[in-house]
């Protein structure tokens, strides 16, 4: 009997907080909250030669965990929604990888482990989506060593390892793209990250063959690959810089094939030198990255060997011969499978090339563009260092915004989310996800004396407490999947619930483009 009180006793002292989550104060309601920006805002964080992080080698870990998480705090503030982490400057690895060496980057001798042990990528993914920002990887797939990284190398460096895969050309050492052993070990490594790691994306940036070198006469030097062209392309139909790209291509196919058949929602993206080939269209001018780098980018993104595609456009509007408006253009016509195009910003060149407002009036371009859909900053640190630089983001990016999406990944919504008005300290609100899908953001919007606010929040936070006396008269929650696909509103609303049909609709947009 007294079992039976207690539960009884229970049973009604849970009444009120049912009753006032059922239909007391807020009720389900047809009410449409305002649409959700879409533009994708990101940034890389460059650790060769320590360019963003870490500030130095060897530095203890806590410091390099608090500076990650400044450098992660600041691009939320910003509004940033991704990042785009380089876990492999040159054949080593920021990262505990079982295929190469620790970076000299991080520890300062290459195959050092970080002590106290700890996994920098799984820390950074973790970090960054705490604070709702995508997480991409970014490997450089054939730069074994350059000039500036002349360290001595660990025992289990490919050049020690498998050496018949490296050729030496000027002062650089390269995987030679030409040998398919070498091709495969960098689709290993990759794949590595992709199946042990959360990461939202894989990058490559304009590294392919290498950047023409030259001798100590100033002659132009070959890439050191004769031995390879005559094993695997001599004889076979094709110019030797014509079996050069159809190594590339061949590597970008088969990187985004093993990419989407292990990890379908992790996107592919390349960011190539802006340039495809002069002339392209009539009035450029510049390097040749189609004959140069054997790097045919125009027809990854037509066949569609990529999720997204970054075109490093360095240059101001108004440059002649390198038009930032008129490549972009160019890139968007080219664009036939309507992949994602969020050219590159070089954030860097502010201050010393062009004042802050270039970048202003390039994101108003890339808005002004159809077929482009945000932009990637080079790099993190001059966001966080350049109050200019900063103010312009700032004022640009004044309303928070979701990636957007891939519908070729995935194009059904996910299901509307399960949200109560839970009685507690103030106005409590609380969703869950309500279907299978895994939820990677959540966007909550709120009117407040018809004032409507949208926050984009992470996917471990799953309340929100209003005080009293301002509590908002509509609260709506969306769940956004792993391919920013965005789920149909859950609506409470203060009062009497709407009547069916009833609709109210609110509008949010980007700042539209300005002279």
């Amino acid at each position: 009997m007294k079992l039976r009180l207690q539960i009884l006793s229970a049973a009604f002292l849970l009444i009120p907080a049912l009753l006032w989550a059922a239909g007391g104060s807020y009720q389900p309601a047809a009410v449409i909250p305002p649409p959700v920006a879409r533009e994708f805002r990101g940034a890389w964080i460059a650790t060769v030669a320590n360019l963003d992080w870490p500030s130095k080698p060897g530095l203890p870990v806590a410091q390099q965990k608090t500076e990650l998480i400044a450098l992660l705090d600041r691009a939320a503030q910003l509004k940033l929604n991704a990042v785009i982490f380089q876990v492999r400057p040159m054949c080593d690895a920021m990262y505990a990888s079982p295929l190469e060496p620790w970076s000299a980057y991080l520890t300062g001798v290459q195959g050092r482990a970080p002590q106290p042990f700890y996994d920098p990528l799984a820390f950074a993914i973790k970090e960054a989506h705490q604070r709702g920002l995508e997480l991409h990887a970014w490997l450089n797939p054939f730069r074994v060593s350059s000039p500036q990284a002349r360290l001595p190398m660990a025992l289990d460096n490919i050049t020690r390892t498998h050496p018949e895969l490296v050729r030496h050309y000027g002062d650089l050492l390269w995987l030679d793209p030409g040998q398919p052993a070498a091709r495969e070990h960098v689709l290993r490594v990759i794949l590595d990250v992709v199946k042990r790691y959360d990461v939202d994306g894989v990058q490559f940036d304009d590294y392919f063959y290498p950047y023409p070198q030259s001798d100590a006469a100033g002659r132009s030097l070959d890439f050191p690959d004769a031995a390879s062209w005559r094993q695997f392309g001599a004889g076979r139909g094709l110019t030797r810089d014509g079996w050069r790209r159809q190594n590339i291509n061949r590597f970008i196919q088969d990187v985004y094939q093993n990419i989407k058949a292990a990890k379908p929602w992790v996107k592919f993206g390349v960011s190539p030198f802006g340039i495809w080939r002069p002339g392209n269209p009539p009035p450029i001018k510049g390097f040749d990255a189609f004959a140069r780098l054997y790097a045919d980018s125009r027809r990854w993104l037509a066949d569609g060997w990529l999720d997204y595609l970054s075109p490093q456009l360095y240059w101001p509007v108004n440059s002649p011969g390198q038009s930032f408006p008129v490549l972009l253009r160019w890139w968007a016509q080219e664009n036939v499978k309507a992949r994602n195009l969020w050219p590159g910003l070089a954030a860097s060149a502010v201050g010393a090339k062009f004042p802050a407002e270039e970048i202003a009036r390039q994101i108003q371009a890339i808005r002004a563009q159809s077929g482009a859909g945000g932009e990637m900053f080079f790099h993190l640190r001059n966001l966080a260092d350049n109050p200019a630089l900063a103010a312009v983001i700032r004022r640009e990016y004044s309303q928070p915004a979701l990636v957007p999406p891939s519908p070729w990944l995935e194009s059904a919504s996910p299901a509307k989310p399960a949200l109560l008005a839970v009685k507690g300290p103030g106005a409590r609100f609380q969703w869950a996800v309500s279907g299978g899908d895994p939820v990677r953001l959540w966007v909550l919007q709120f009117r407040t004396d018809d004032l409507w606010t949208t926050e984009i929040l992470p996917a471990s936070e799953t309340v929100r407490t209003f005080p009293y006396h301002s509590a908002p008269e509509i609260v709506a929650v969306r769940a956004v999947d792993r391919v920013d696909n965005l789920s149909p509103p859950a609506v409470l609303m203060k009062g009497s619930p709407a009547s069916p049909g009833r609709r109210q609709t609110g509008s949010q947009k980007l700042p539209s483009p300005s002279n």
